[in-house]
């Protein structure tokens, strides 16, 4: 999530080179609807996702109550077991291009995951989000109170 530029020492890490933006990172579950279901800490912006999830144990806690997550290419190595509990699809390399099995597999992963990204679109509608100049830890409280409010405003 885009934010303000922090001032002083704090400025650095909240810079994501990958985003070329000051911001926060905030790994998020909806169901197959798009409705969210959980928010991770917030952290800062340089972090990255497959690191955060990583942290935070999020296989062991998917596989513990049974379900699954589809994700996006960006964490591929995440769930390398024989029975994944994160599903990703398939990237290609310059001397390896997909195969037409995968570039089908990878068009019904994005159809399947176009719910989720419009769960994470009214989380991000939140205009507050986009001001803030705070630490991570502090944010953490205003997204998890967001998610209650954005499913408030979802079920209307």
């Amino acid at each position: 999530m885009r934010t303000r530029r922090r001032t002083g020492d704090a400025n650095r890490k909240n810079y994501s080179g990958k985003s070329k933006c000051h911001g926060l990172l905030v790994i998020a579950l909806t169901d197959d609807r798009g409705r969210l279901l959980w928010v991770s800490a917030a952290r800062p912006g340089r972090t990255s996702e497959i690191t955060a999830c990583r942290h935070d144990h999020l296989t062991v806690h998917l596989r513990a109550t049974g379900l699954g997550a589809i994700a996006d290419l960006g964490f591929i190595g995440l769930d390398d077991n024989d029975d994944p509990a994160v599903i990703t699809g398939y990237r290609a390399a310059r001397n390896r291009p997909l195969t037409s099995g995968q570039k089908l597999s990878n068009a019904v992963l994005a159809a399947v995951r176009a719910p989720v990204e419009h769960g994470f679109a009214h989380l991000k509608n939140w205009r507050v989000l986009t001001k803030l100049r705070t630490d991570p830890k502090s944010a953490t409280a205003l997204v998890r109170a967001l998610l209650v409010l954005t499913n408030r405003e979802i079920a209307r």
